[in-house]
């Protein structure tokens, strides 16, 4: 009644195909835009900012890079969080060896040596996949955060190992360093993280993904076909990784200003952005969005609704987020392997014949 297509006439196969044909997903899509740079910056507090919005904008560009790699190409990584850390060391050393380097430019150039790093840990993907390919890329998180911590270069031979962002400013606003302002920061997190999802969009509809989908459905009859899985494969690892080194870039210089590797960039990110993008959907770019929301809103409204209201002593409420995320895992892999987005999906295909939908 309400979600119709009735009306609307499509004259060109380029117009049936445009990601949002029926005008309401259109629709949605730029309100949601408008409350997301409009509505949210004059409403959330400071808390909610750096508890919620922050981290679900700078991960959500590493669930979709991740998305990429696992959802569209098909190849298991385990390595995330060191290749944010190659995001996060790359952005540090372009930032105190060029200090009138734009930071826009430093993040940019970060996510390209990540995907240089990626591109060459992408190499064993050419011989070994499934379980096997996960232990490489595990084996390539563990070297990495070993890198970081041993090599003095990276860090500039500080004596606490820790590495801390040097203030920048942005159209006037000091977006990074002690004096950093959480407004500016949310528009450039938002500006950059809505850009690279209608990149991703774009890459997963066009040749290159359809090379990498029919690379995870069946690589031999790829092959085939004429689809190099030398090409699929190393252009998959190289993007993801462009991705998941922006993500690094930001969460070390604009939300947490100064890291340890070991502690900001352990195996635990990698899971955290492994399990987005399994309970949001694996192969949907929307999906890479409601999973990293999911897995970063629920503990702080776990908190809130057990601790602060409740009065729970705050280990139970971490054991029951744990608890909820295994669950929540196994169900999904069991009942719904595509996630949130095709649960989504279903309900926009149920609503677009109700009444007569059973």
């Amino acid at each position: 009644m309400f979600y119709r297509e009735a009306g609307e006439f499509k004259t060109s196969y380029r117009a049936d195909q445009q990601t949002f044909p029926i005008g309401l997903d259109k629709l949605g899509f730029y309100t949601s835009l408008l409350i997301a740079f409009v509505v949210i910056p004059l409403t959330m507090s400071e808390y909610w900012a750096q508890a919620v919005f922050l981290p679900f904008l700078i991960f959500g560009i590493a669930a979709i890079g991740l998305n990429i790699l696992t959802g569209y190409c098909g190849q298991v990584s385990l390595g995330s969080g060191g290749f944010m850390a190659v995001g996060a060391y790359a952005c540090y050393k372009l930032m105190t060896a060029f200090p009138d380097m734009n930071i826009l430019i430093c993040v940019l150039l970060s996510g390209g040596v990540t995907a240089f790093v990626g591109l060459i840990f992408g190499l064993p993907s050419l011989r070994i996949k499934g379980f096997y390919l996960a232990v490489a890329t595990l084996a390539a998180q563990f070297f990495l955060v070993w890198l970081f911590n041993k090599v003095g270069w990276f860090y500039n031979y500080s004596a606490s190992g820790q590495i801390t962002a040097p203030e920048r400013t942005l159209f006037g606003y000091v977006i990074t360093g002690a004096k950093a302002e959480t407004l500016p920061i949310y528009f450039v997190c938002l500006g950059l993280l809505v850009f690279l999802a209608v990149i991703a969009r774009n890459l997963t509809r066009g040749a290159m993904g359809r090379k990498w989908m029919a690379i995870r459905d069946m690589d031999i009859a790829a092959e085939i076909i004429g689809v190099n899985p030398l090409m699929a494969k190393l252009t998959a690892f190289a993007i993801s990784s462009f991705y998941v080194g922006i993500s690094g870039a930001l969460l070390f210089a604009l939300y947490l200003g100064a890291v340890e590797v070991g502690e900001a960039f352990s195996i635990q990110k990698s899971f955290l952005i492994l399990f987005m993008i399994i309970i949001g959907g694996l192969g949907s770019i929307f999906g890479s969005l409601v999973g990293a929301a999911f897995m970063i809103a629920m503990p702080v409204i776990l908190k809130n609704l057990l601790v602060t209201s409740l009065g729970w002593p705050g280990d139970i409420a971490a054991h029951l987020e744990f608890m909820i995320v295994g669950l929540m895992i196994i169900v999904f892999l069991i009942l719904e392997p595509h996630g949130l987005a095709m649960l989504w999906r279903i309900i926009k295909e149920k609503l677009r014949i109700w009444p007569f939908s059973h």
